[in-house]
């Protein structure tokens, strides 16, 4: 007699923003495309202002400039802070390797942290990882889960470094009713292909500081004031010429529809966690589940699950296989390479910079040393290959939420 599995409903593959495009997202695109001289991104009520207006009005920021990526606006989220060369900024030990690479972006050098259970940033290691050079820390909000700010935000006042929050991956996270990253010196989101909502490729820089906002914006485009576009103008910073990361207003237009959908993706994706969460057993014996900042504020967009032991991941992995869902580690066990993990960010740990004087670490003006050894956040490595998760997105329903519970509920009491 065949086992009877839990998974008996097929598991679509899917997503959550690129899901959503619609008329909307096609009619704006078509109206730019057929009417090309409405695609200057600082044209009189483009959509790339209206995107950020709303998206000011949303969060509670005062400034935000729309971008080209996510890795741009965290670059001018460092840029905005003076952040520069000599800088040490303490990032994630699990983070996209973005994070790191903005640090360099702005010839500063990045310092993994580790992880503790919440997959955030551990205070305790922060603490730690603390030198005379430290100026910034980038608190990650990892799947759509909201870190434990307040632990995080507490150590920076302390030893008064700033604080960004990379919230690439987590548009739409709130923390104690306020949108992650609004109360933050500053803060960026990604609407890259993978995220809470789409338009390809685009980011967003947010600050409510307005000195930081006009060297987020003069890092954001080699033109900056000479658009005439008035930003920047009675700022007290004076302007300078950096890089180029202005976004389309074809990118512009796509974000501005998406905005428009992301709490109803949220909703949706959230009631899809609250039922996976209400049927699974409240006490498992072989896993504890991730340490969420904030739950009402969770994007509901994964859940995982962290095994008490090694010999038990590999037991629970083996009996959710046999349940018809198949789960791997995050890290080692056979786990791809994740760039989000700092032992393949191999650009950076092997310390090549774009010359042979590979910079930053070796500018004259750099007098800390870094260490980017896997002993150097053994504690991440450990949680992470003992992590197992899953994705939730717009094409599952309640009904494979409650069979990856039963699954779970199962695999869990098997042994």
């Amino acid at each position: 007699m065949a086992y009877d599995k839990a998974i008996k409903t097929p598991i679509l593959s899917g997503g959550v923003g690129w899901q959503s495009i619609g008329k909307e997202e096609l009619e704006i695109a078509t109206e730019l495309l057929t009417n090309p001289e409405l695609l200057w991104r600082y044209r009189k009520d483009s959509y790339t202002t209206k995107f950020e207006q709303m998206a000011c009005e949303m969060t509670g920021a005062k400034h935000a400039l729309f971008v080209n990526s996510g890795t741009s606006a965290l670059s001018c989220c460092l840029a905005s802070l003076g952040i520069g060369p000599g800088d040490e900024v303490i990032v994630s030990a699990y983070t996209y390797i973005a994070t790191a690479s903005a640090c360099i972006e702005v010839g500063a050098v990045p310092v993994p942290c580790e992880i503790d259970n919440s997959l955030g940033i551990d205070p305790v290691d922060l603490e730690k990882k603390i030198t005379p050079y430290t100026k910034c820390v980038i608190l990650t909000h990892m799947q759509g889960v909201p870190a434990c700010i307040d632990e995080v935000r507490a150590v920076a006042k302390k030893h008064g470094l700033y604080m960004i929050e990379d919230c690439c991956q987590a548009i739409g996270a709130k923390y104690k009713g306020k949108f992650c990253g609004v109360v933050s010196d500053a803060f960026a989101w990604s609407l890259n292909y993978y995220k809470n909502i789409t338009c390809g490729e685009g980011g967003c820089f947010f600050t409510s500081n307005d000195d930081n906002y006009a060297r987020g914006y003069y890092q954001s485009d080699p033109a900056g004031i000479m658009w005439n576009n008035g930003i920047g103008e009675g700022s007290n910073v004076p302007y300078f010429t950096r890089a180029g990361y202005r976004a389309s207003e074809l990118c512009g237009g796509v974000a501005y529809a998406q905005l428009h959908k992301l709490e109803g993706n949220l909703a949706a994706t959230r009631k899809l966690k609250k039922t996976l969460l209400g049927a699974l057993d409240p006490n498992p014996k072989h896993y504890t589940r991730q340490i969420v900042g904030d739950p009402e504020g969770d994007c509901g967009v994964s859940f995982a699950m962290i095994a008490n032991s090694a010999e038990e991941c590999k037991a629970l992995t083996e009996a959710l296989d046999r349940e018809g869902l198949a789960v791997g580690s995050a890290y080692g066990n056979g786990a791809f390479p994740d760039r989000h993990i700092f032992t393949y960010w191999s650009g950076i740990t092997n310390r090549t910079g774009a010359t042979e004087k590979n910079y930053p670490w070796h500018d004259p003006a750099y007098k800390g040393e870094v260490d980017y050894e896997k002993t150097a956040c053994p504690k991440t490595l450990d949680i992470l290959s003992r992590s197992l998760r899953i994705g939730i997105h717009l094409n599952l329903t309640e009904q494979n939420m409650l069979e990856f519970a039963e699954a779970i509920n199962k695999a869990d009491a098997s042994f």
